[in-house]
């Protein structure tokens, strides 16, 4: 059963965790990386993009001091990307659910936080303007943002994740249970399997 339990676990944070973090920055391939904020100063980027690029997957990178990030509740980066005057996404970034954010370097304490805006899903051939600006989140003491951009990228199914963690609640139960009852499982010891021990004193045996 504890074999079996791992299994389920392993499965469920395989569908759970892996597979759509896999999906958002693997799936698909990379059209271009743009700096849009460095200096202090935001600055839009305009990407042509083609019909066969969709669906377009828009992640965006912060690069900032990792305990005001994660600490934080508000909205840090606000993006919208428009083509001919008509919005074609518009999306709210905070951050603070990133695990594990990259390292720039090991003498600074700047951190590199991922975020997924959204996903353009019907591309109309033509400049795209993607702008990045800030949110209502205060002490965020940002080095650079970029934009990413993935073309042809798979889509999560909305069910996995649920179906994923429910997978892992099922694996850490049965490992638990399998853990206490199986302790209390253990054969009683032979006590003829341990040799009896030396008898010293008055009435034992010398040599």
């Amino acid at each position: 059963m504890r074999f079996l339990s791992v299994l389920v676990l392993i499965a469920g944070a395989a569908i759970g965790i892996f597979y759509p973090w896999a999906m958002s920055n693997f799936s698909g391939h990379a059209i271009g990386t743009w700096r849009v904020y460095e200096g202090g100063r935001f600055r839009p980027a305009t990407v042509r993009l083609a019909a066969r690029d969709a669906p377009v997957r828009v992640l965006v990178d912060l690069t900032a001091r990792a305990e005001r990030v994660a600490s934080q509740q508000h909205t840090v980066l606000t993006l919208t990307a428009a083509s001919g005057g008509r919005t074609a996404l518009a999306s709210t970034l905070s951050f603070n659910h990133t695990d594990n954010p990259r390292q720039v370097s090991p003498q600074l304490p700047d951190r590199i936080f991922r975020d997924e805006a959204g996903v353009i899903e019907t591309v109309t051939p033509g400049a795209y303007v993607f702008t990045v600006g800030p949110g209502d989140a205060d002490g965020i003491d940002m080095r650079a943002v970029d934009l990413i951009l993935r073309a042809g990228t798979g889509s999560v199914d909305e069910r996995a994740q649920p179906a994923g963690y429910t997978l892992m609640g099922v694996g850490l139960a049965g490992l638990v249970l399998s853990l206490v009852f199986g302790r209390g499982n253990k054969p009683p010891q032979n006590p003829n399997s341990q040799p009896p021990p030396p008898r010293w004193g008055r009435g034992g045996s010398q040599r």
